[in-house]
Protein backbone atom coordinates (compact mmCIF):
# COMPACT_ATOMS: atom_id res chain seq x y z
CA UNK A 1 0.00 0.00 0.00
CA UNK A 2 1.16 3.54 -0.95
CA UNK A 3 0.46 6.48 2.03
CA UNK A 4 0.21 9.98 0.91
CA UNK A 5 0.13 12.95 3.24
CA UNK A 6 -0.29 16.30 3.27
CA UNK A 7 1.01 18.24 6.46
CA UNK A 8 -0.33 21.43 6.57
CA UNK A 9 -0.12 24.19 9.40
CA UNK A 10 -3.71 23.42 10.34
CA UNK A 11 -4.17 20.08 9.59
CA UNK A 12 -2.66 16.43 8.29
CA UNK A 13 -4.74 14.80 5.99
CA UNK A 14 -3.59 11.39 4.05
CA UNK A 15 -4.90 9.26 1.47
CA UNK A 16 -3.76 5.28 0.65
CA UNK A 17 -4.22 3.73 -2.24
CA UNK A 18 -3.80 0.05 -3.77
CA UNK A 19 -1.15 0.56 -6.29
CA UNK A 20 0.69 3.90 -8.19
CA UNK A 21 -0.02 2.07 -11.43
CA UNK A 22 -1.26 4.61 -13.83
CA UNK A 23 -5.06 4.41 -14.44
CA UNK A 24 -7.31 7.18 -16.04
CA UNK A 25 -9.90 7.29 -13.23
CA UNK A 26 -7.60 7.23 -10.51
CA UNK A 27 -6.80 10.77 -9.29
CA UNK A 28 -8.25 11.34 -5.95
CA UNK A 29 -9.65 7.61 -5.65
CA UNK A 30 -8.66 6.37 -2.31
CA UNK A 31 -8.76 2.86 -0.48
CA UNK A 32 -8.63 5.10 2.72
CA UNK A 33 -8.53 8.58 3.50
CA UNK A 34 -8.69 10.78 6.86
CA UNK A 35 -7.43 13.82 8.25
CA UNK A 36 -6.54 15.25 12.00
CA UNK A 37 -5.74 18.48 13.45
CA UNK A 38 -2.14 19.25 13.85
CA UNK A 39 -1.55 18.47 17.39
CA UNK A 40 -3.07 15.40 17.05
CA UNK A 41 -0.67 13.60 14.84
CA UNK A 42 0.17 11.03 17.19
CA UNK A 43 -3.46 9.42 16.91
CA UNK A 44 -3.10 8.36 13.48
CA UNK A 45 -0.41 5.39 14.36
CA UNK A 46 -3.73 4.03 15.35
CA UNK A 47 -5.25 4.86 11.79
CA UNK A 48 -2.76 3.74 9.95
CA UNK A 49 -1.36 0.49 12.09
CA UNK A 50 -2.78 -2.61 9.78
CA UNK A 51 -2.99 -1.11 6.87
CA UNK A 52 -0.18 -2.48 5.32
CA UNK A 53 1.98 0.04 4.41
CA UNK A 54 5.08 -0.50 2.51
CA UNK A 55 6.08 3.34 1.00
CA UNK A 56 4.47 6.97 2.28
CA UNK A 57 5.10 10.14 0.17
CA UNK A 58 4.72 12.51 2.83
CA UNK A 59 4.49 16.68 1.86
CA UNK A 60 5.19 18.86 4.54
CA UNK A 61 4.85 22.76 5.28
CA UNK A 62 4.79 22.32 9.15
CA UNK A 63 8.12 22.52 9.99
CA UNK A 64 10.92 20.33 11.33
CA UNK A 65 8.82 18.98 14.44
CA UNK A 66 6.05 17.85 12.38
CA UNK A 67 8.23 15.79 10.29
CA UNK A 68 10.05 13.96 13.06
CA UNK A 69 6.23 13.54 14.78
CA UNK A 70 5.75 11.67 11.52
CA UNK A 71 8.50 9.54 10.92
CA UNK A 72 8.16 8.26 14.31
CA UNK A 73 4.18 7.64 14.05
CA UNK A 74 5.19 5.62 10.39
CA UNK A 75 7.69 3.72 12.48
CA UNK A 76 4.79 2.72 15.00
CA UNK A 77 2.62 1.98 12.27
CA UNK A 78 5.18 -0.03 10.20
CA UNK A 79 5.13 -3.54 11.67
CA UNK A 80 3.21 -4.89 9.15
CA UNK A 81 4.50 -5.97 6.40
CA UNK A 82 7.62 -4.14 7.24
CA UNK A 83 9.11 -0.63 7.84
CA UNK A 84 7.68 1.90 5.65
CA UNK A 85 9.64 3.03 2.79
CA UNK A 86 9.83 6.89 3.31
CA UNK A 87 9.72 9.61 0.60
CA UNK A 88 9.68 13.42 1.16
CA UNK A 89 8.28 15.51 -1.30
CA UNK A 90 10.08 18.62 -2.21
CA UNK A 91 10.18 21.47 -5.00
CA UNK A 92 12.44 20.78 -7.95
CA UNK A 93 13.04 21.82 -11.23
CA UNK A 94 10.42 19.75 -13.29
CA UNK A 95 8.52 16.58 -12.04
CA UNK A 96 5.56 14.86 -13.29
CA UNK A 97 4.75 17.16 -16.35
CA UNK A 98 5.18 20.30 -14.30
CA UNK A 99 8.27 22.71 -15.02
CA UNK A 100 9.34 25.02 -11.52
CA UNK A 101 9.63 28.39 -12.66
CA UNK A 102 10.70 29.69 -9.94
CA UNK A 103 13.70 32.01 -9.37
CA UNK A 104 15.06 29.33 -7.18
CA UNK A 105 12.81 26.39 -7.51
CA UNK A 106 13.74 24.86 -4.19
CA UNK A 107 12.34 27.54 -2.06
CA UNK A 108 8.75 26.76 -3.55
CA UNK A 109 6.51 25.63 -1.12
CA UNK A 110 6.12 21.63 -1.63
CA UNK A 111 2.14 21.65 -0.95
CA UNK A 112 2.09 24.55 -3.82
CA UNK A 113 3.92 22.26 -6.47
CA UNK A 114 2.22 19.61 -5.56
CA UNK A 115 -1.07 21.91 -5.85
CA UNK A 116 0.42 22.46 -9.46
CA UNK A 117 1.24 19.09 -10.63
CA UNK A 118 -2.33 17.70 -9.12
CA UNK A 119 -4.22 20.23 -11.11
CA UNK A 120 -2.22 20.53 -14.26
CA UNK A 121 -2.82 16.15 -14.35
CA UNK A 122 -6.20 16.72 -13.78
CA UNK A 123 -7.10 19.59 -16.32
CA UNK A 124 -4.06 18.44 -18.84
CA UNK A 125 -3.13 21.34 -22.06
CA UNK A 126 -5.17 24.41 -20.38
CA UNK A 127 -4.15 27.44 -18.65
CA UNK A 128 -4.76 27.15 -14.85
CA UNK A 129 -5.12 29.44 -12.00
CA UNK A 130 -4.73 26.93 -8.65
CA UNK A 131 -5.75 29.15 -5.57
CA UNK A 132 -5.47 27.25 -2.44
CA UNK A 133 -7.57 28.61 0.77
CA UNK A 134 -5.95 27.30 4.00
CA UNK A 135 -4.02 28.93 6.73
CA UNK A 136 -2.36 31.03 3.44
CA UNK A 137 -3.98 31.71 0.17
CA UNK A 138 -2.20 30.86 -2.54
CA UNK A 139 -2.66 31.59 -6.03
CA UNK A 140 -1.07 30.15 -8.62
CA UNK A 141 -0.01 30.55 -12.53
CA UNK A 142 0.18 27.06 -14.46
CA UNK A 143 0.57 27.50 -18.48
CA UNK A 144 -1.16 24.56 -20.82
CA UNK A 145 1.99 23.52 -20.92
CA UNK A 146 2.70 23.14 -17.57
CA UNK A 147 5.08 25.54 -16.76
CA UNK A 148 5.11 26.80 -13.29
CA UNK A 149 4.82 30.71 -13.73
CA UNK A 150 4.55 31.86 -10.10
CA UNK A 151 2.06 33.26 -7.76
CA UNK A 152 1.21 35.12 -4.79
CA UNK A 153 0.86 34.72 -1.13
CA UNK A 154 -1.88 36.30 1.64
CA UNK A 155 -3.37 35.41 4.67
CA UNK A 156 -5.53 32.74 4.88
CA UNK A 157 -9.57 33.71 5.81
CA UNK A 158 -9.20 32.95 9.05
CA UNK A 159 -5.96 34.40 9.73
CA UNK A 160 -7.16 37.45 7.87
CA UNK A 161 -9.90 37.68 10.19
CA UNK A 162 -8.06 36.88 13.34
CA UNK A 163 -5.55 39.75 12.01
CA UNK A 164 -7.98 42.38 12.16
CA UNK A 165 -9.88 41.44 15.25
CA UNK A 166 -6.67 41.30 17.19
CA UNK A 167 -5.07 44.76 15.94
CA UNK A 168 -7.80 46.88 15.38
CA UNK A 169 -9.63 48.29 18.98
CA UNK A 170 -13.02 47.20 19.81
CA UNK A 171 -13.47 44.37 16.72
CA UNK A 172 -15.31 41.20 17.94
CA UNK A 173 -13.07 38.39 17.01
CA UNK A 174 -14.62 36.23 14.48
CA UNK A 175 -11.99 33.72 13.35
CA UNK A 176 -13.45 30.90 14.95
CA UNK A 177 -16.61 31.71 13.20
CA UNK A 178 -15.86 32.39 10.05
CA UNK A 179 -18.69 31.99 7.41
CA UNK A 180 -19.74 33.74 4.54
CA UNK A 181 -22.39 36.60 4.75
CA UNK A 182 -23.86 39.24 2.94
CA UNK A 183 -21.65 41.88 0.96
CA UNK A 184 -22.90 44.85 2.96
CA UNK A 185 -23.63 43.04 6.62
CA UNK A 186 -25.45 45.02 8.97
CA UNK A 187 -22.89 43.91 12.17
CA UNK A 188 -19.47 44.39 12.82
CA UNK A 189 -18.32 40.46 13.39
CA UNK A 190 -20.26 39.65 9.69
CA UNK A 191 -18.55 42.70 8.31
CA UNK A 192 -15.45 41.68 9.35
CA UNK A 193 -16.19 38.26 7.73
CA UNK A 194 -17.52 39.52 4.45
CA UNK A 195 -14.32 42.48 3.71
CA UNK A 196 -11.76 39.04 4.15
CA UNK A 197 -13.78 36.93 1.52
CA UNK A 198 -14.29 39.81 -0.64
CA UNK A 199 -10.37 40.36 -0.66
CA UNK A 200 -10.41 36.79 -0.78
CA UNK A 201 -12.35 36.16 -3.99
CA UNK A 202 -10.71 39.47 -5.24
CA UNK A 203 -6.87 37.92 -5.43
CA UNK A 204 -8.27 35.49 -7.28
CA UNK A 205 -10.29 37.04 -9.72
CA UNK A 206 -7.31 39.40 -10.11
CA UNK A 207 -4.96 36.47 -10.92
CA UNK A 208 -7.23 34.72 -13.46
CA UNK A 209 -8.20 37.81 -14.99
CA UNK A 210 -4.42 39.13 -15.74
CA UNK A 211 -3.46 35.54 -16.32
CA UNK A 212 -6.19 35.66 -19.36
CA UNK A 213 -5.45 39.05 -20.87
CA UNK A 214 -2.11 36.54 -21.79
CA UNK A 215 -3.43 32.84 -22.15
CA UNK A 216 -6.49 33.39 -23.21
CA UNK A 217 -9.74 31.61 -21.44
CA UNK A 218 -8.28 30.68 -18.24
CA UNK A 219 -9.67 27.32 -15.85
CA UNK A 220 -10.17 28.41 -12.16
CA UNK A 221 -9.10 25.57 -9.90
CA UNK A 222 -9.80 26.19 -5.61
CA UNK A 223 -8.77 23.84 -2.96
CA UNK A 224 -8.09 24.17 0.73
CA UNK A 225 -10.13 23.69 3.53
CA UNK A 226 -11.74 27.74 3.34
CA UNK A 227 -12.73 26.95 -0.47
CA UNK A 228 -16.25 26.28 -0.16
CA UNK A 229 -16.23 29.25 1.79
CA UNK A 230 -14.91 31.45 -0.65
CA UNK A 231 -16.11 29.69 -4.24
CA UNK A 232 -19.17 30.77 -3.93
CA UNK A 233 -18.32 34.40 -4.02
CA UNK A 234 -16.20 34.19 -6.84
CA UNK A 235 -18.14 35.91 -10.39
CA UNK A 236 -16.20 33.86 -12.50
CA UNK A 237 -16.58 30.15 -13.08
CA UNK A 238 -14.13 27.99 -10.71
CA UNK A 239 -13.84 23.97 -9.85
CA UNK A 240 -13.69 23.04 -6.65
CA UNK A 241 -11.03 20.13 -5.70
CA UNK A 242 -10.45 18.47 -2.38
CA UNK A 243 -6.95 17.26 -1.26
CA UNK A 244 -5.31 18.72 -4.71
CA UNK A 245 -1.84 18.29 -2.61
CA UNK A 246 -2.52 14.52 -2.49
CA UNK A 247 -3.46 14.17 -5.85
CA UNK A 248 -0.48 15.95 -6.95
CA UNK A 249 1.32 13.48 -4.84
CA UNK A 250 -0.64 10.74 -6.23
CA UNK A 251 0.15 12.04 -9.73
CA UNK A 252 3.94 11.98 -8.66
CA UNK A 253 3.98 7.95 -7.49
CA UNK A 254 1.92 6.89 -10.67
CA UNK A 255 4.69 9.16 -13.37
CA UNK A 256 7.46 7.46 -10.51
CA UNK A 257 5.69 3.91 -11.17
CA UNK A 258 6.01 3.97 -14.53
CA UNK A 259 9.50 5.03 -15.05
CA UNK A 260 10.77 1.81 -13.19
Amino acid sequence: MLLLVDAGNTRIKWALIETAAPQADALGNWTASGAVGRAEAGQLADAWRGLKISRALLSNVAGPAMRNDLEQVLLRAGSDPGPVSIEWFKSVPALAGVRNGYRAPGQLGCDRFAAAIGAHALVPGQPLIVATCGTATTVDAVTADGIFLGGMILPGLGLMAASLADNTAQLPQVAQKVEAAAAFADNTGDAIVSGCIAAQAGAIERAVATFARRYGTVQCIISGGAAMMVAPHLSIPCKQVDNLVLIGLQTVAMKQNTSC
